[in-house]
């Protein structure tokens, strides 16, 4: 399951976190895959799935990595439990070491303490496992984005209307539906802060509210702005949590995926189609 869950990622078919554990995000990506790739669309792992990913490639899937001093200097703090609290903060960044190593390895920490048993992640020079990162070309510029609602899954592509890529998401909610038609995208943000305005909404309470930037912001460490207030594609707090939980209209993807597409978008120009 693994092997699959990291194969895929370096193909372009994020299965979102990886945590070696069955679910329908791995599920969704593989199905992306096999579509792709004239495949039976069975969201299998078989042989002749894994034989397609693994290629001609010899990199393992694991690789050992040394916590540095810059690692483990923070700050780490823990997240506030209220959008209030969130506003006096400097920042939102991660509450641990270990968070910050899962993500950057796009890891569950469940999966990074499972290969680090009683491993202190807060101390500098130590040796842990991790996903083995790929050195990849980047995504090709990204002409058109499709949001497919009933498949909490975003498909990006490139020119010639060539799939490049496919992402598990979060799509809106009954209650705050993403909007439906055609968008572009409008500008990129890293790094954006957050802005609550109660008059817009129906939740969050009366007050508003400027959360400052960091992983651990509402919104993640990525905004694709698509030109309508409040809309956008962004990343998210909560990785495990993608394609599982609703949003308040918005697309939201993982941190990492977000950035990895908002490096390909090309403001003004790529078409997002909500369906």
């Amino acid at each position: 399951m693994l092997l699959a869950q990291v194969l895929l990622d370096r193909r372009g078919h994020s299965p979102g976190v990886l945590d070696g554990y069955p679910g329908g995000n791995t599920t969704r990506a593989i199905k992306a895959y096999q579509k792709s790739h004239g495949m039976k669309e069975d969201g299998a792992i078989d042989a002749e799935l894994l034989r397609k990913l693994t290629g001609d490639t010899t990199k393992p899937i694991l690789s050992s990595y040394k916590i540095t001093s810059k690692d483990v200097a923070g700050p780490f703090k823990a997240v506030p439990s209220t959008m209030a609290a969130m506003a006096d903060r400097d920042a939102l960044g991660y509450a641990s070491p270990e968070e910050m190593l899962a993500e950057r390895f796009h890891m569950s920490p469940g999966l990074l303490r499972a290969l680090n048993p009683d491993t202190d992640f807060k101390q500098a020079d130590t040796e842990v496992l991790v996903v083995a990162k790929h050195s990849e070309s980047p995504l090709a510029a990204v002409r058109r984005i499709e949001v497919d609602k009933a498949n909490a899954e975003v498909r990006a592509y490139g020119e010639s209307d060539k799939l490049l890529a496919t992402f598990p998401a979060t799509v809106g909610s009954s209650d705050f539906p993403s909007p439906s038609g055609t968008m572009k995208v409008n500008a990129i943000a890293a790094k954006p802060n957050y802005s609550f305005q109660p008059d817009d909404q129906k939740w969050g309470g009366d007050t508003s509210l400027t959360l400052p930037p960091g992983p651990n912001n509402p919104v993640g460490s990525t905004w694709i702005d698509l030109g309508k207030e409040g809309y956008g594609i962004h990343g998210t707090p909560e990785p495990s949590k993608i394609g599982k939980t609703a949003s308040h209209g918005c697309v939201r993807l993982t941190n990492w995926d977000a950035a990895v597409l908002a490096k390909a978008v090309i403001p003004g120009k790529t078409e997002v189609v909500f369906n």
